[in-house]
């Protein structure tokens, strides 16, 4: 369980196919602090830990990331040299800063633009139709882990829904999010509580 509060970002050490695909991750935490077995969203996506290694600013941790989650996630997000939001789970205690995130890709949207807005960046987002039923304007969104508001919706004529997120100067600074383009994918996790609701009003229907 997770919060979409991102607190370190992470690079691609090396990716090889073992079966699974074979990640190892570059970021500036303690190795004495990640436990083998751990959980760590990687942009949007809970890993277990099954290596670790180097020291404290400098270390690097290894997971295995099945063909199901590549499959989910956006495409070419596993490759060498790729920079990731890193979270590790949340403890027992811990201040719930963003909001409930279990770290399972629902989608991938696509960047449609980003415009300056004040000191914030705009984006807006193309997301498939299958999640357009859970996207509600003030609800909550994880975008490649990072939790935010959902400012603006707007449903299309095929079914599709575009939203929009503003992302002020520290998350832009401290996640990926700063770079996004248009033509961008991301990873997508609705909102729990949007799917538990959606769930129980199709069975009343």
């Amino acid at each position: 369980m997770f919060t979409g509060i991102v607190t370190a970002l992470g690079t691609i050490r090396s990716a090889e196919t073992r079966g699974d695909l074979h990640a190892v991750i570059a970021c500036p935490w303690d190795p004495a602090e990640i436990a083998i077995g751990a959980s760590i969203a990687c942009s949007g996506v809970c890993l277990t830990v099954v290596d670790r290694g180097g020291e404290a600013g400098d270390c690097w941790f290894a997971v295995d990331i099945s063909g199901e989650t590549v499959s989910r996630s956006v495409p070419g997000r596993w490759s060498v040299g790729t920079q990731l939001n890193l979270e590790p789970a949340l403890k027992l205690g811990d201040e719930l800063g963003g909001h409930i995130v279990t770290g399972h890709v629902d989608g991938v949207g696509t960047v449609l633009g980003v415009c300056p807005e004040g000191e914030s960046r705009r984006i807006g987002i193309s997301t498939p139709k299958e999640l357009a039923p859970y996207l509600a304007p003030k609800g909550s969104i994880t975008m490649d882990g990072v939790s935010l508001t959902v400012n603006e919706v707007a449903d299309q004529p095929d079914g599709t829904c575009h939203f929009a997120v503003n992302i002020i100067p520290h998350t832009a600074e401290v996640t990926t999010l700063g770079t996004l383009q248009q033509g961008d994918s991301v990873n997508l996790e609705i909102d729990v509580l949007a799917r538990y609701l959606q769930r129980m009003q199709s069975l009343r229907g």
